[in-house]
């Protein structure tokens, strides 16, 4: 059943039925366009400027595939690098031996780089003399964002090519390819539909994860006597859960928390509560979580619930006291009773307002009879002549200015009229006449 790794341990499915050219990968159009700039990079008689690129997308979506398929179709040599293991001396190392061997053959060889983000910019400031002058073609892989994780030169000498999660009939092509090649299965297996449902669900569009539970999946099913059929059940027994695809220092981090947030501004509960879970699954920091749901109870319920900010302080305390895996629990609860809660950004706005006003230059003076009163000299200049003490009224308000006169018609806090911001709204408009009566 194919080649033997170390060892002469059978090589993983996934990497016995590793296509060896461009038209045997599934998925991927538009990166494989014709005339594309991998078609060319990957043409042996393309006689153009060769451009180093990043490959960006999730797991599984064969952006190593890619690097060797393009190296052995253009007949250039094909070096590799793994940026967990390579520091700078190997970079060096690995463009000095391109160098020599491209002297020979005439053809700058492609060096593979994956996991470029786990390069510090000392080590990828040591890539660019290489990509600069043409001494490699450089094909780097990430999983995240080059914008946060690639250094501005380096992306700007490399062309940018975003993979995609492969879709369900591009997974289930593998799948049929790995059930009927020599290199796997050939043709003694069989899946029934409901099992391949179950398969092209949990890879998550990811192919190296799809043929892992697929060889997984038959192990269980060649355990019983009889004919190989792979059934939902041995899907099942194979694999307990679905593995979350979430990076917590990438694009997915932002991503799924933005949604998380957003869901719960937007009042969908059970949206948020999944990329809660997501999150929870994915090992994120439970305090991360617990803070931003502070930031929103403040900024988007604010006044039309004055409980939710206090509710999501002591949910951060909760976690902090009984932590995890426990403390997922007060997250949900904080997390439905926000998305519940009438919501209200006037308070953020108001703050925003004010702060916008002061930098525009409208600051005034302060009226005198709100200034400090006590320290020596302050009575001599006027400060606090004329105060009216607020509780001498039976109604708790007098008539007086408090804001300097060139703000004193601005008004920036304005209830929304959403939850308790319906009384907060009424009684803002009878302290309003009570302070501006003549």
């Amino acid at each position: 059943m194919g080649d033997t790794g170390l060892w002469g341990a059978p090589q993983p499915l996934a990497a016995r039925l590793r296509p060896t050219s461009l038209d045997e990968i599934v998925g991927q159009p538009s990166a494989l366009a014709p005339g594309g700039p991998l078609r060319q990079l990957a043409d042996p008689h393309f006689s153009g400027a060769a451009s180093s690129v990043i490959l960006w997308g999730p797991p599984g979506t064969g952006k190593t595939t890619l690097a060797s398929v393009i190296a052995r179709s253009s007949g250039r040599d094909f070096m590799e690098l793994s940026a967990v293991t390579a520091g700078v001396k190997d970079v060096r190392e690995a463009l000095e031996r391109a160098r020599r061997e491209g002297e020979m053959s005439s053809r700058a060889p492609v060096l593979f780089l994956d996991e470029i983000h786990r390069f510090s910019k000392a080590q990828q400031d040591a890539l660019l003399p290489g990509v600069e002058n043409g001494v490699v073609v450089l094909i780097a892989a990430t999983t995240e964002n080059p914008s946060f994780s690639v250094i501005a030169p380096l992306l700007s000498r490399s062309l940018l090519v975003t993979l995609s999660s492969l879709e369900p009939e591009d997974i289930v092509a593998v799948i049929d390819r790995a059930l009927e090649s020599t290199e796997g299965f050939g043709g003694r297996v069989s899946v029934r539909d409901d099992a391949l449902s179950d398969l092209v669900r949990l890879s998550g569009g990811d192919a190296r994860k799809a043929l892992t539970a697929l060889e997984a999946s038959v192990a269980v099913a060649d355990s019983r006597e009889g004919e190989a059929v792979v059934t939902a059940e041995d899907v099942e027994r194979a694999l307990n859960a679905a593995t979350v695809r979430y990076d917590r220092q990438g694009d997915q981090h932002y991503d799924v928390i933005s949604a998380f947030i957003k869901s719960v501004r937007g009042s969908d509960a059970d949206a948020a509560l999944h990329y809660l879970a997501r999150m929870i699954e994915a090992g994120e920091d439970a305090r991360f979580i617990a803070r931003r749901l502070i930031i929103l109870a403040a900024e988007d319920i604010g006044l039309a619930d004055p409980q939710a900010l206090g509710i999501a302080v002591s949910a951060a305390q909760a976690i902090a006291l009984i932590g995890m895996p426990e403390g997922r629990i007060p997250l949900a609860e904080v997390t439905l009773y926000l998305a519940l809660a009438p919501k209200s950004n006037s308070a953020y706005v108001a703050i925003n307002e004010a702060q916008q006003a002061v930098r525009a230059g409208k600051i005034g003076s302060i009226p005198p009879a709100v200034r400090d009163s006590h320290y020596p000299g302050a009575k001599d200049q006027g400060n606090g002549a004329g105060y009216r003490y607020p509780h001498d009224s039976a109604l708790g308000v007098i008539p007086q200015d408090y804001a300097p006169e060139a703000v004193r018609a601005d008004r920036y806090y304005r209830p929304s009229g959403h939850g308790f911001e319906k009384e907060l709204a009424t009684r803002s408009e009878a302290i309003a006449r009570i302070l501006r009566a003549p």
